[in-house]
């Protein structure tokens, strides 16, 4: 488990050096490796981590529970924005603040 490090974060598709991040669709492609078929055989995201608007920025909201259900998805997510040299804003968000 991953108690401490179980934050709930958005992934912002600027670099910290303010370049936006591409392509146009990344956010929507980083949420479908979390995505999976439903009950009326239609594809949907993860409760825990889906696309949004973060200031008129694509971005990816994770939400901290992840990190108690499945924390190697959590750290891919977060290694993701870290290999990227994405911008993350911590804790200070939830799923249903998406745009």
């Amino acid at each position: 488990m991953t108690t401490q490090e179980s934050t709930t974060f958005i992934i912002i598709g600027v670099t910290r050096e303010g370049r936006k991040f591409r392509p146009s669709d990344w956010a929507e492609r980083l949420c479908g490796v979390m995505s999976a078929f439903g009950a009326e055989r239609k594809m949907k995201y993860s409760p825990y981590v889906g696309p949004g608007d973060f200031n008129g920025d694509k971005a990816v909201f994770v939400d901290g529970r992840l990190g108690e259900i499945e924390p190697m998805a959590y750290r891919f997510m977060l290694n993701f924005a870290q290999d990227n040299d994405l911008q993350i804003i911590d804790g200070v968000c939830s799923l249903d603040d998406r745009k």
